[in-house]
């Protein structure tokens, strides 16, 4: 933890002159256990350009990820101070990705939420542990048999309002519509010939999901299924 502590010391010092741009902050989150839902996790958000803070009382484990990962230290964070210490309450986003140790994912959630953090995700290892979670306040529980690290990564970016990867590298995406797609039938838009993707349905405010089709004309707001290869669709949800 002392080197990242190090290293954190320097990038407050570099803010408080002015040489970290702007916004920086807003694509920072902290993934706390690095087994495999958060190492899965952790990897998929630095591939998408965060910058992910991996957490986990193991060395081994720290050790075995810190080379993908740009900051990784152990720590316990089930003591309010290490968080406060590693800044993690500066974050606009945070993970509990821990695997076994229901009242450590408690006790964690709970600081996290002390501390402050606005968008909390916490991993359930059973509904009723779901249950818990939530009633304490954690934004976002993910139950592992119904998400995945890399389809919960999508969302934490905020770009999409749901993600489905299928074999050989094709995906189903839910997202608000891009400007792009709006204002001209699809068949005369330029979302399959530039981007690569089918708009194949479509939801206005007050009404249900249907079908979309050559006429079907995308206002600002509408919210679109999207299907097409993965990175595709990804390109095409980030001009949300």
């Amino acid at each position: 933890m002392g080197d990242y502590l190090n290293r954190l010391r320097m990038r407050r010092r570099k803010n408080a002159v002015g040489h970290m741009p702007p916004g920086s902050d807003e694509q920072r989150v902290a993934v706390i256990g690095l087994g495999r839902f958060g190492s899965s996790l952790a990897y998929e958000l630095t591939r998408r350009g965060w910058d992910v803070l991996g957490l986990d009382t193991d060395a081994r484990l720290v050790q075995k990820h810190s080379d993908v990962l740009a900051h990784a230290a152990v720590a316990d964070c089930s003591d309010p101070e290490v968080l406060r210490q590693l800044g993690v309450h500066e974050f606009t986003s945070a993970v509990v990705g821990i695997g076994t140790g229901i009242e450590a994912s408690i006790l964690v959630t709970s600081n996290l939420l002390e501390a402050g953090v606005p968008n909390i995700w916490a991993k359930a290892i059973s509904r009723q542990h779901g249950q818990i979670l939530e009633r304490l306040g954690a934004h976002h529980v993910v139950l592992p048999e119904h998400e995945m690290g890399e389809r919960v990564a999508h969302l934490v970016t905020g770009r999409m309002l749901d993600f489905i990867e299928f074999d050989d590298d094709y995906a189903l995406v839910k997202t608000v519509a891009p400007r792009i797609a709006t204002g001209v039938p699809l068949g005369r838009s330029v979302v399959r010939s530039t981007y690569g993707v089918t708009v194949v349905g479509i939801k206005r405010a007050g009404q249900e999901f249907t079908y979309a089709t050559e006429d079907t004309v995308v206002d600002e707001g509408d919210v679109i299924i999207v299907t097409g290869r993965t990175r595709a669709v990804e390109t095409f949800a980030e001009l949300t």
